[in-house]
């Protein structure tokens, strides 16, 4: 296993890659219960969560913590950014938890099987 070490360049780059990638997640989202929108708007939701995860996991944070406060502050985030009624925001924000953590398992088994690629 490789280490690494932890410096501001590693935290910023992993914040921007997750905040990137949860915004792609919440556009498909937003286009699963709004139809056609505009793909700006999902780079409002991304980055707070993204921030909330980095920051709790640096403090040790309880898991459990982390996930409510990121969800809350994602829902925030769809309310603030698509203008939608709660039960709308609420799908939103259920498809997003789930697309993500789809995508997110399917990214780190193929990250596993081409890691045990013999050669």
């Amino acid at each position: 296993m490789l280490l690494q070490t932890v410096t501001p360049v590693t935290v910023l780059g992993t914040t921007v890659l997750l905040a990137l990638f949860l915004s792609l997640t919440a556009h498909v989202a937003a286009r699963n219960v709004l139809g056609d929108v505009d793909p700006r708007r999902a780079l409002y939701v991304g980055p707070l969560p993204a921030v909330i995860s980095v920051v709790g996991n640096t403090f040790e944070l309880p898991a459990g913590l982390i996930l409510l406060a990121a969800l809350l502050v994602d829902g925030t985030m769809f309310w603030w950014s698509y203008e939608r009624p709660r039960r709308a925001v609420a799908a939103m924000t259920l498809i997003h938890a789930v697309v993500t953590t789809l995508l997110a398992g399917v990214l780190i088994l193929v990250s596993i099987l081409l890691a045990s690629m013999p050669g």
